[in-house]
């Protein structure tokens, strides 16, 4: 009897420095130029401001020991996918890699091609449908990098990424150093003199937009197990990945305060774009512009990448969905689950022509299906912890339980909050995820049936 032959499987072909440019590259992205106009009317104080920027350091780095824990433990492609189906089962895990795949990963992915649609229709304009043109552009060229092959993909993420904290740290150099200062004291705008403060309410909003800027640096775990260096180098990884987004983020945001003012900053969506005019006049708003573009397009390509690790890891556990398991070992990487993952992500895109309502909506739709399964998987931690106690943990959270529990009740907080506080989005994303809890029982009733 021939036996099947054995299918290709990632190899550990990343370098530090890849794993390093993949979470930089997916947490610095468009949502620094957008988001701090967003904090400053839900903080009215700058000490509150740049407070909220620190908290969410400090709480990303909470969690990113807590991932360091589970990714050295059990390495895998799936990352929270994995980790999910290892604590609570097939159904869970299957729920996540479906919210994953129609609604976090898909759904961050077309409205990062939008921002750069949206820039590059400025500069030429293709007609009434000029920004999902270069959105859908976007989505098709990148995703035909990563699937030329991994060294193409990284490569374009390391340059990427480097072009991009550069252009970030030029909107900091631009407003200590070029714009003119703003009116009120310079010790005020740093966020050392004020002392009006927000209500709890409006802090938790602020805290919602603050960690979505933050949100990517747990896609590092999707490539633990393509790491070529030992398992503790993961933890390096995701530290070191936090303390340069964080610095990044309170320079740039120091920067917007001196150049602006709390009030200035809250005045204008586009933020970064108003420090280039103060500083340069309208060819810095042309500058910025062009470095929102470039944010969104590392951000969508570092998106693309992991993205199509977690459906792989769906495809080999679920029947239904084996084409997404498919490892193309001389692209090293599953070219089958890029390819569909592009093909929904264009359908978004296609959705978007109708029914895009704008960055809150989208934040709306996202939120709360993404701080549910945040919240799940610091809750595996623990589960783990007591399911498999004899795994090999090479790297164990310090203060345990204290951090995870920690981790676990801002998570809670967060989900709370952005169903508090936001719309209708919200509504729809948890409609699409209420598909996905269907689609687990109708799996369900298929394998009895089969018996």
């Amino acid at each position: 009897m021939s036996q099947e032959p054995a299918r290709a499987v990632p190899a550990k072909s990343l370098r530090t420095a890849d794993a390093l440019a993949l979470i930089v590259g997916i947490v610095v992205g468009a949502g620094i130029f957008r988001t701090p106009s967003l904090v400053a009317t839900n903080t009215e104080s700058s000490t509150l401001f740049l407070f909220a920027w620190l908290l969410g350091g400090v709480i990303s780095l909470v969690g990113a020991l807590c991932y360091a824990e589970l990714t050295t433990a059990f390495p895998h492609t799936g990352g929270d996918y994995h980790f999910l189906f290892r604590a609570f089962g097939k159904r869970l895990a299957f729920l996540f890699a479906w919210a994953r795949m129609s609604v976090i990963q898909t759904g961050s992915i077309a409205l990062l091609a939008f921002i750069f649609g949206d820039f590059f229709s400025q500069v030429i304009n293709l007609g009434a449908f000029s920004s999902a043109i270069y959105a859908a552009g976007v989505i098709v060229f990148l995703t035909g990098i990563n699937v030329l092959g991994l060294r193409t993909g990284t490569f374009t993420q390391k340059l990427l990424t480097l072009v991009e904290v550069a252009g970030v740290l030029l909107v900091a150099v631009a407003g200590f150093f070029f714009a003119p200062q703003a009116a009120s004291d310079t010790a005020a705008n740093l966020g050392l003199l004020s002392s009006d403060g927000s209500s709890p309410s409006s802090f938790g909003l602020a805290m919602v937009f603050v960690l979505l800027t933050f949100g990517g640096w747990n896609e590092a775990a999707y490539v633990s197990a393509e790491l070529r260096q030992g398992k503790t180098t993961m933890v390096r990884v995701l530290v070191a990945g936090i303390l340069i987004i964080t610095t990044v983020y309170l320079i740039v945001n120091m920067a917007y305060l001196y150049a602006l003012g709390i009030d200035g900053i809250g005045a204008h969506d586009a933020v970064a774009a108003e420090v280039g005019r103060q500083a340069f006049g309208e060819p810095g708003v042309v500058i910025l512009g062009v470095l929102v573009a470039i944010s969104a397009l590392t951000s969508a390509n570092a998106s693309i990448f992991t993205g199509a690790r977690s459906n792989y890891a769906m495809g080999k556990d679920f029947p239904a969905f084996r084409i997404l398991s498919v490892w193309d070992e001389k692209a090293s990487g599953p070219v089958n689950a890029f390819l569909v993952q592009g093909v929904i992500s264009l359908a978004l895109v296609g959705l978007g022509l109708f029914t895009r309502e704008g960055f809150e909506t989208i934040v709306e739709f996202t939120a709360p299906v993404f701080w549910f399964f945040f919240l799940m998987t610091g809750i595996s931690l623990f589960v783990l912890r007591k399911k498999e106690p004899g795994a090999e943990r090479p790297f164990r959270v310090p203060l345990y339980p204290v951090l995870p529990l920690i981790f676990c009740l801002t998570s809670a907080w967060l989900l709370y909050s952005s169903l508090a506080y936001t719309g209708i989005g919200a509504l729809v994303g948890v409609g699409v995820l209420a598909v996905g809890i269907l689609l687990t029982f109708m799996g369900s009733s298929k394998e009895n049936n089969s018996r």
